[in-house]
Formats: structure tokens, C-alpha cells, sequence
């Protein structure tokens, strides 16, 4: 009787399609991954990728953070406006150095950023100058996933030295996101690493891991300082095929109404790929996960239509109905909304905005 007295709220008061955040289950996730890196020894420096509101991070950060990873500089420009200061930047951040953005933000904050190349380095060296203030940087290492990163210690180590030797640029650390199976990869290559920075007399006061996929290697990196994890604050499809969420671990869902059925097997809901986004998820099928109707299918989009496949499910919407759906990405969904609406034992407590929502440079 609750949820649908919610679902009658939401629908009436802000229509939909309408993301809500259950802070029930949002304080519950961030209890349990502070507590997995509380007990590995390792620091907590959740990704705000996912949540991109400063409220969140506050509330993760209070939980026992010991700061946050940012992915582009403008969400860290929202987040410094915010107070938030023991800021990671894990990318490559040449057009925000090159616009010179990075230097006026360093003015106001000491965050560190990471690079894989000596062009980026260069880019850096110039904003330390503009802003007239040392830039600590962290060489981003590829053990396996092959996205950024070196792929070599010996690799790391040059750039370890440009970073050392460049007027304005402070050495801090590597980064690595391992995939799942790769852990070992990543000993090797970090204890290699370590070893010839060690000889051009640089330590690395940060090892930063990542992923909520890798949670259950959590420490497993000996000489870890720190994880970072975005998803588990939420939770989505991905991360329930994966192994690392159940359905009661997603805080975060999409409301959205019937608005037509023109065919017996056929319906269509008023979420379409601009809420949703046509993110495949790695392969899960379809584009949603439709908690009153698990057997109900979204099997395609248009921009403001999500096209449903009924014909698996005996039981069917009506017009009008609103539904609950869990997205297969979460972190996407989230970046196509201004709000999020949040509550607490099926109450509307509160309407938080998407602070860094659209931040590309």
C-alpha cells in the first residue's frame, strides 16, 4: 500500500519517468564498503561518477572516506565549491589543462590528477605554472583492461621521471583498475614499478585500486593504499550479473508510466534511451530490469519510448500504471537527470540535485 501510494506522489508531484534513490539502501551500501575496506586496512575513495552529487559524497565521506575520485575536473570543480578537498582526478586531463581550467582550479585546491603519457605531463606542467602552484600527478597503469593506462613498468618509471624532473609537477602514486582475474598482473607490475621509482628516490605515497566489480579483491594488492569504487552506492543490472549486488542492493530507480498498450503483447513506457540510455550492459537483455514485471521485456528505444516485449508475462500492465525499473548502468542514467528524488521507508524526504551531471571537460 506504501509503494503505491509513492508511486500516486511521484507520479502526481513530478511526473514521470522520475529517478528516486532509496537512502535507506544508500546509507546500507555505503556502510558495507566501508566496512570491506575498514577490514582490508585499505582506504575508502569512493567514485562520484556514479552519484555526481556532493550531498552523497558528504554522506560517504562522514562514513569514514577518506576523500573521493572524480573522473573529469569539472565534477571536482563542483566538489571543491562544495568543500569537499581530498579530491583524486583519474583521467587523462589534457583539455581542462589545455582550457586552462586546471590551473584555476589549483588555485583554489590541491587535487591530484593522473596521467599515461608526456604529452598530458606537458599540459600539466604548464597549469602548475599558470597557477603558480606544484601539481601532484599519479602515473595511471594498464594491467589487463586495456583502456588507459601504461602498459609497462619501465614505462611508468620515464614518466615517474618526467614527473620528478618537470618544474611544477609532484609525484604521487599509481593508479591501477585491474580487471576482475588480473590482480596478480597487477602485483607484478606494481612491484616492478615500485622498485625502479625506488632508485630514482621517489616513493609512491598512493596505490589507488578501483571498481565495485573488484570488491571482493579489496587489499588484495599488497601495497594498496587506497580503492575506489562508484556503483555500490546504487547499484544497478551490471552489478547484479556480476555477483556484487541483489535486487535489495539497488537504491536507485527509474519510475515510469504505461503509456500505451496498442498490441496484446506489446506495450510502451514514457522512459526512453534519454532516460534509460541504450547502454547494453555488457550483454544483459534488454535495457531495464521491470520489478513489477521481472518476465516483461524493454527491448528496444526511441529518444522519449521504451518499447515492451510482454510476450513472456501473463501478467501486463495497464495504461497508466507506473512502474519501477532497475537500468543496467546506473552511472549513465544518472548524468541524464537534473534531480534525484530521494526517500526513506517509502516517504519523499528529499530532491537532490545533480550537481555534476554534464560535466565533459
Amino acid at each position: 500500500m506504501k509503494l503505491d501510494l509513492l508511486k500516486e506522489r511521484i507520479s502526481r508531484e513530478f511526473g514521470t519517468p522520475a529517478v528516486v534513490i532509496d537512502l535507506d539502501r544508500v546509507d546500507r551500501n555505503i556502510g558495507r564498503i566501508q566496512a570491506l575496506c575498514d577490514a582490508a586496512g585499505v582506504g575508502n575513495r569512493p567514485h562520484i561518477k556514479t552519484h555526481k552529487s556532493p550531498v552523497l559524497a558528504k554522506m560517504q565521506i562522514a562514513a569514514g572516506a577518506r576523500g573521493i575520485t572524480c573522473q573529469k575536473l569539472g565534477e571536482a570543480e563542483i566538489m571543491v565549491n562544495a568543500g569537499i578537498e581530498d579530491i583524486l582526478v583519474s583521467y587523462n586531463l589534457i583539455g581542462a589543462a589545455r582550457s586552462g581550467r586546471l590551473a584555476a582550479l589549483r588555485r583554489h585546491a590541491d587535487v591530484t590528477i593522473c596521467a599515461d603519457n608526456p604529452v598530458t605531463l606537458a599540459a600539466y606542467a604548464e597549469a602548475a605554472a599558470a597557477a603558480e602552484a606544484p601539481i601532484g600527478v599519479m602515473i595511471e597503469c594498464d594491467t589487463g583492461r586495456k583502456r588507459a593506462g601504461v602498459e609497462t613498468p619501465k614505462e611508468a618509471i620515464d614518466l615517474a621521471r618526467i614527473v620528478r624532473d618537470a618544474e611544477g609537477l609532484e609525484f604521487r602514486g599509481l593508479l591501477f583498475y585491474p580487471t576482475e582475474s588480473g590482480w596478480d598482473a597487477a602485483q607484478r607490475f606494481h612491484d616492478e614499478a615500485v622498485a625502479g621509482l625506488r632508485t630514482l628516490g621517489l616513493e609512491p605515497g598512493i596505490i589507488s585500486t578501483g571498481g565495485t566489480p573488484n570488491l571482493p579483491n579489496i587489499g588484495k594488492l599488497v601495497g594498496a593504499t587506497e580503492h575506489r569504487a562508484g556503483t555500490y552506492i546504487f547499484n544497478d543490472r551490471m552489478m547484479i550479473a556480476c555477483g556484487r549486488a541483489t535486487e535489495e542492493d539497488c537504491a536507485l530507480h527509474v519510475f515510469a508510466t504505461v503509456v500505451s498498450r496498442a498490441g496484446p503483447e506489446r506495450g510502451i513506457l514514457d522512459s526512453g534511451s534519454k532516460t534509460l540510455t541504450a547502454d547494453p550492459g555488457g550483454g544483459l537483455d534488454g535495457f531495464g530490469h521491470i520489478l513489477e514485471y521481472p518476465q516483461a521485456r524493454i527491448g528496444a528505444f526511441a529518444e522519449e519510448h521504451g518499447f515492451l516485449d510482454l510476450s513472456r508475462t501473463n501478467e501486463r500492465p495497464d495504461v497508466g500504471e507506473v512502474v519501477r525499473i532497475i537500468p543496467n548502468h546506473v552511472c549513465v542514467v544518472v548524468n541524464m537527470v537534473d534531480q534525484l528524488i530521494a526517500v526513506r521507508g517509502g516517504d519523499i524526504v528529499d530532491v537532490l540535485p545533480v550537481a555534476a551531471r554534464g560535466r565533459l571537460v
